[in-house]
């Protein structure tokens, strides 16, 4: 934002401290009318024809402006995508491990990506491959929402799981 010198335009629309136009007038004028009120002339609208210019305190703009910005990002929540890899002759035991830290991650609030990689000739067999998801989605189904379904992508076949949230 331009402030008070750095305003390089002959004519600005002026807006006073209370929110009431003033008309328009010079850069000067309206910077004699700025320090007069013991203000700073701030530029709030350059593309406009004149520019608006406006008669505020300018450190108490930015001070307001910095902590509503502190509150919009301390407010968002950053989902990221955690993997878990399956492969399509997965052992029991090593599946329960496997689900057991996806629903670690769901219940975190994080997203999963579960993906299997076909070796060698499994590629053949993609129907093993689609009932292992299908067992998985089908385990997560109480903490998860299926975001996208089993497809594939080169020799690996994912699906993308969403955690539920109560409202």
């Amino acid at each position: 934002m331009l402030v008070n010198e750095g305003i390089r335009a002959r004519e600005v629309r002026l807006i006073g401290q209370n929110g009431d136009q003033l008309g328009i007038k010079s850069r000067q004028e309206a910077l004699e009318i700025a320090t007069r009120a013991n203000l700073d002339l701030v530029m709030v609208a350059a593309g406009a024809k004149p520019p608006v210019c406006r008669i505020m305190d300018y450190g108490k703009f930015r001070f307001e402006q910095q902590k509503k910005d502190k509150e919009a990002r301390k407010n968002q929540k950053i989902i990221s995508i955690k993997e878990v890899r399956f492969s399509p002759t997965i052992d029991e035991h090593d599946f329960n491990t496997k689900l057991r830290n996806a629903r670690k991650f769901l219940e975190k609030g994080d997203k999963v990506k579960a993906s299997i990689r076909f070796k060698g000739r499994a590629i053949t067999h993609k129907e093993i491959g689609q009932r292992v998801l299908d067992r998985f989605s089908a385990a997560c189904a109480d903490v998860a929402t299926i975001e996208s379904s089993p497809r594939m992508d080169g020799r690996s076949m994912f699906l993308v799981l969403a955690p539920k949230f109560e409202k």
